[in-house]
């Protein structure tokens, strides 16, 4: 596998935010979101086994693994991987942009998909059978850039009754969307959705690679 960088953080989003985590950041994507945070991993890398990987993840001592990208089902690897960490007892969190299709996921993975609103640019490109494929242990994130991307949301959410479904997080786009402004509209409409910040960007810089 192609990997970006491996690094024992705190999760920053999803229902396990806040937890210790070690994250596989997986070179490459097909996609380019306008707001993407993580085009560094779009290039480069370098070339790792599966056992090296395993390894690498078994010296941190911690029991919460997210594998992440970049879009990490584009590489084939990634399924046998994820397998892997699954036999060997981590709790398993799969990060996916939504374009590729989850159904030959270990289905012991947590996946977090997420759902491309209008703002991204890549609404497109989205795999609508995906949405269909969750389950209550996975969970669907929507980044939000303006008042346009909320409601378009909000009638996804509707459409394909995510919220019964799964887990469905309400996410602003860093320094665009004003939080508060999210949480409001959230209120008022009485959206049965998880507001989310990227806690580790609270934490470190930014713009702060590894964490």
């Amino acid at each position: 596998m192609r990997i970006t960088e491996i690094f024992h953080s705190i999760q920053g989003e999803s229902s396990y935010v806040g937890q210790p985590c070690v994250f596989i950041r997986l070179t490459g994507c097909p996609l380019r979101c306008t707001w993407c945070d993580t085009d560094y991993a779009f290039y480069g890398g370098h070339e790792y086994s599966i056992d090296e990987v395993l390894g690498k993840v078994h010296s941190y001592g911690c029991g919460l693994v997210e594998v992440t990208g970049g879009e990490p089902l584009a590489q084939p690897e990634s399924l046998r991987f994820i397998t892997g960490l699954c036999d060997a007892g981590y709790t398993v969190l799969l990060e996916t942009s939504g374009a590729v299709d989850i159904a030959p996921v270990d289905p012991r993975a947590h996946v977090i998909l997420d759902v491309k609103c209008p703002g991204s640019g890549m609404t497109d490109r989205m795999y609508w059978p995906n949405l269909s494929r969750l389950a209550v242990k996975d969970e669907a994130k929507f980044v939000l850039a303006n008042r346009a991307d909320y409601d378009w949301a909000r009638e996804i959410l509707t459409r394909y009754d995510l919220a019964i479904r799964c887990m469905v997080l309400f996410s602003p786009v860093f320094g665009t969307l004003d939080m508060r402004q999210l949480a409001e509209w959230i209120l008022a409409d009485r959206l049965p959705v998880r507001f989310q910040l990227q806690m580790h960007k609270y934490i470190w810089a930014p713009d702060m690679r590894g964490v």
